[in-house]
């Protein structure tokens, strides 16, 4: 009772000290403030394990991973394009099943801790797994693709494991939700840009595989997350009751996926994903290489996919601040159709059109990037909102991995249609002549999903509501928080 008293205490002598300068003072020591107001009420080393999963290993990590892969398929395997499209749906393959590992991460403990041995033995695959490849200088493809697959996986793992902590979290402070959330994006937008802008100079530095090195200290720092993380020890747990947890979780979520008020707006969610094509492979190839491309740089790549980084996050401040309120019927359909629209800045980049109008092939390019991922972003956002709204009582963190599991089948959908759409277009590493009429393709289908929007539910998103009859039992969850460093530093794995 003295404790929670002195806890209390803290956090008011905190929000007091908050009430520091405003005004434009306050546009730089208000995140300080912010930064310092969590690590009084939440500890300040859960918010080292949000920025270091979501803002080092996804936000920077992801961004380093992705223009690495890019140019270690195009370069040192020497794939063609349509290939490289159907090898980066593969090894997306374990964010598609991120629900086993939430199902693992919940019911199967590991020597008595939930969370701690998934984010240290995940650390460890990411390590082995970017050395893998780093080291060999004449790797078989399918090992790479292997490799490239296990570091996705340790990825997938931590995020799951690392959002059991904030909803966990989120339910022991539950005035602090909203900020734990924004923690977390905010560290994936910043890492994300952050990696985009220096990614460039580093594969020119170093090669796509010292750049895979060096993706092993983004994998470590998971580990060193895991060390840190301090939970109650599940005592007597009875493995033999996993198998009916796993039945009784499954039929939990199948029966409320079975309703219509889930499943038709899963069913848009993955359509309207399927059908806008991904040929990123074959744009890539064709601004890289061809020569009547406008033959980027690496250092221009980054720069480029930077500026696609700061237009998401102007997407996610625009919905915040100006369109969450606005009906969601209303918002897929002006975001869908833009989208689409938005792609023609493809075509006409690759028809050189721009050129006609004096437009330089950097400046448009990062133009239609930034506009591009700032519509995919308000495309995407009221649809978190309602998958956040659809999941029942007792299961939503992994009946929300397995909503997004859903997008992620429509990712690799896309992906896989799309590399077969260049392969059957002939766009190879040297062939681009069809590439306009494949990136026409996509656009069309791309607005296609406009005629499906009866299968969303009308009004604001926020206002949604779940109905079910049976509520699965919840129980009160373990309340987590990272060690302090000073604490552990003497634990081992």
């Amino acid at each position: 009772m003295v404790e929670e008293e002195n806890i209390e205490e803290a956090c008011r002598k905190a929000v007091e000290e908050d009430d520091g300068p405003k005004g434009v003072c306050y546009c730089f020591w208000g995140p300080i403030y912010w930064f310092k107001m969590l690590a009084v009420e939440m500890h300040w080393s859960f918010v080292f394990g949000v920025v270091s999963i979501y803002g080092i290993n996804q936000g920077l990590g992801g961004a380093l991973s992705r223009i690495g892969t890019e140019y270690y398929m195009k370069d040192v395997q020497r794939v063609q394009p349509s290939e490289a499209q159907v090898y980066s749906g593969i090894t997306s393959i374990p964010w598609i099943i991120k629900p086993i590992w939430g199902l693992l991460t919940d019911v199967v403990p590991i020597m008595g801790y939930r969370r701690r041995p998934y984010f240290i033995l995940s650390g460890m695959l990411g390590v082995v797994s970017m050395l893998f490849i780093s080291l060999h200088s004449k790797l078989q493809l399918v090992f790479a693709i292997l490799a490239l697959t296990a570091g996705n996986l340790a990825g997938a793992v931590a995020d799951v494991t690392v959002d059991a902590c904030v909803a966990q979290n989120s339910i022991s402070h539950p005035s602090r939700a909203a900020d734990m959330q924004s923690l977390c994006t905010l560290s994936y937008s910043f890492g994300g840009l952050l990696g985009f802008s220096i990614s460039g100079v580093f594969i020119h530095l170093i090669g796509p595989k010292g750049v895979f090195g060096l993706l092993t200290l983004p994998a470590a720092l998971i580990s060193l997350v895991g060390i840190l993380l301090s939970e109650p020890q599940v005592s007597n747990f009875a493995y033999n009751e996993v198998n009916q947890k796993f039945h009784d979780a499954a039929k939990s979520m199948w029966t409320t996926l079975k309703g219509p008020d889930v499943w038709r707006p899963c069913l848009y969610m993955y359509i309207s994903t399927t059908v806008s094509l991904n040929i990123n492979e074959g744009l890539f190839y064709w601004y890289t290489d061809s020569k009547e491309g406008p033959s980027f740089s690496k250092e221009a790549v980054g720069y480029i996919f930077s500026m696609g980084a700061i237009g998401s996050f102007l997407g996610a401040l625009l919905y915040q601040n100006v369109l969450k309120n606005r009906s969601l019927r209303d918002m897929l359909f002006w975001t869908q159709l833009l989208f689409g629209l938005a792609g023609m800045l493809d075509l006409m980049l690759v028809q050189r059109t721009n050129l006609r109008f004096g437009i330089p092939d950097y400046l448009f390019i990062v133009i239609g990037e930034a506009v591009s991922q700032m519509i995919y972003r308000l495309k995407w956002m009221p649809l978190l909102v309602l998958c956040s709204k659809l999941c029942p009582s007792g299961i939503e963190g992994t009946f929300f991995a397995l909503l997004m599991s859903i997008g992620n089948l429509g990712d690799l959908s896309s992906s896989w249609g799309g590399g077969l759409l260049l392969h059957v277009l002939n766009v190879t590493r040297i062939k681009f002549e069809d590439l306009w009429l494949a990136i026409l393709i996509r656009n069309i289908l791309r607005v296609s999903p406009l005629c499906l929007l009866f299968l969303v539910p009308k009004g604001d998103p926020n206002a949604f509501m779940l109905s079910t009859k049976d509520e699965a039992e919840t129980s009160e969850p373990d309340n987590i928080e990272l060690a302090s460093l000073i604490h552990c530093v003497d634990d081992k794995f």
